[in-house]
Formats: structure tokens, sequence, C-alpha cells
């Protein structure tokens, strides 16, 4: 292969990843986090609950 076609090939290759990385965007579901508050039986005494 000369040259050209090497680089020609090298663009190809890294046009075609890039593609197929792909970014998504965040959505409403992805920024709740669900352990950002205490559970209901985190700071409890063992068999003493509710």
């Amino acid at each position: 292969m000369n040259i050209t076609a090497r680089t020609a090939l090298a663009l190809v290759l890294i046009g075609l990843g890039s593609l197929l990385a792909g970014c998504t965007t965040k959505t409403a579901k992805d920024t709740s986090i669900p352990w950002s508050r205490p559970a209901d039986w985190e700071g409890q005494i063992p068999g003493m609950g509710r």
C-alpha cells in the first residue's frame, strides 16, 4: 500500500469508529439518583422497625 492509500484507510477507520462510538444525551431518568437519600430502614436499630 502506498502512503495515500494508508492515509485514506486510516481516515475512513477513524471516521467509522467515531460514528459507531456515538453519544447520548442525559434524560430525566438518568439524572435521578436513588441513593441520594437514606432508605427507610437505615438509621434504625435492628429488630426495632416500625
